[in-house]
C-alpha cells in the first residue's frame, strides 16, 4: 500500500454564523469569524490517496490527472468564492474548516476511485495555526 498527496491552494472568504442566534451569541460563540462582512483565507488542500503501485506506470496514479480532479471538482468551486453563498457542496452547512473538509471529501470520494485509488485523507489548511484533517470517518 502506497500513499501519495497533491497540494492545491484556493482563496475564499466566509463567515461563522447561526442564523437562529443574535449578532451578540455569534460573537461569543465565534468571535471575531463572525464578521457580518465576511472575512477570507488563503487555503491550502492536501488530498491524499493510498492504493498499489500500477507495474506498468510505476504510479499508484497520474499527479496531473488527480490534480486535474481536484481543481475541476473543488478548486473551481472555491477558489475566490464566498463559500456561504456560492459554493454548491456548503449549502445549509456551517461555512467551518470542518465542514469544508468534509464537503471536499464527498466531492472527490468517487471520482478519485475511479481513478484507481482510495481517498485516505483531505487536509485543508486554514492558516499556519490552524487545518482539518478527515479521513471519511
Amino acid at each position: 500500500m502506497i500513499y501519495i498527496t497533491r497540494r492545491e491552494r484556493f482563496n475564499a472568504a466566509h463567515r461563522l454564523f447561526r442564523p437562529d442566534y443574535t449578532d451578540e451569541k455569534n460573537l461569543e460563540v465565534f468571535g471575531k469569524c463572525s464578521n457580518p462582512n465576511w472575512h477570507g483565507h488563503n487555503y491550502e488542500l492536501f488530498v491524499t490517496v493510498r492504493g498499489d503501485i500500477n507495474k506498468e506506470t510505476g504510479f499508484l496514479v497520474n499527479l496531473k490527472t488527480l490534480g486535474t480532479l481536484i481543481k475541476s471538482r473543488v478548486i473551481v468551486k472555491l477558489d475566490h468564492k464566498n463559500i456561504n453563498l456560492e459554493v454548491d457542496f456548503m449549502k445549509d452547512k456551517l461555512a467551518s474548516t470542518e465542514n469544508l473538509a468534509v464537503g471536499i471529501w464527498n466531492e472527490l470520494d468517487r471520482s478519485v476511485r475511479d481513478l484507481g485509488a482510495v481517498l485516505h485523507c483531505v487536509k485543508v489548511v486554514e492558516s499556519e495555526n490552524n487545518y482539518v484533517e478527515y479521513k471519511g470517518e
